[in-house]
């Protein structure tokens, strides 16, 4: 949907049915590589850490990009939103963004201010818009979704292979050290649920 700006706002038609995993995506405010710091990254994990915890998902992939982020969940709850999740993650990280660059580069926030119809300015750090959400109820889907999210920093030359790149669920899979956030499962072979 184009916006009055000129700015267009990603509609996210969301789907929570029980036993669903999802594949969410979301973007940085016009494509610009806000999560290429490892600070950043670590906002990033730390706002999914909690996530999970709090609103009851299993996190079964993620990956971050320089300028966009890929999660795989399963949520255990019969009722849930999978926009609580996105907002959870999203409002944590981009309120300490916004903190960070007040103390360390007030003048880079003009970046990231839009000004609404209204006329109220505010920061955004992630594009406006829930961005992509994908149902997966099948076992073989999940696993598509996991080789694709792990492939990512690959296809955008970022790593050589998917356990290169730190900033993904990649070398949990392959039982490697160095592992910045642990999977609470990986999708099961016959069925998700």
């Amino acid at each position: 949907m184009r916006l009055p700006d000129g700015t267009v706002r990603k509609l996210r038609k969301s789907v929570n049915e029980p036993g669903h995993a999802h594949e969410l995506t979301f973007c940085c405010h016009r494509g610009m590589r806000l999560l290429e710091r490892d600070r950043v990254r670590m906002w990033f994990v730390d706002a999914l850490d909690r996530a999970r915890h709090l609103l009851d998902f299993e996190l079964w992939a993620y990956v971050i990009m320089p300028e966009h982020a890929h999660i795989l969940i399963l949520p255990q709850r019969e009722a849930y939103d999978t926009g609580a999740v996105l907002k959870s993650v999203k409002q944590s990280v981009s309120r300490r963004a916004v903190l960070y660059l007040r103390k360390a580069a007030p003048a880079w926030l003009e970046r990231l201010k839009v000004t609404r119809p209204t006329g109220k300015a505010e920061h955004r750090f992630w594009q406006q818009g829930g961005g992509y959400d994908r149902n997966f109820d099948r076992a073989p889907t999940a696993w598509q979704a996991v080789d694709y999210i792990h492939n990512d920093p690959v296809r955008r030359g970022l790593a050589d292979c998917p356990t290169d790149w730190p900033w993904s669920s990649a070398r949990w899979y392959a039982g490697l050290d160095g592992v910045i956030l642990e999977m609470d499962a990986a999708p099961p072979v016959e069925h998700v649920r």
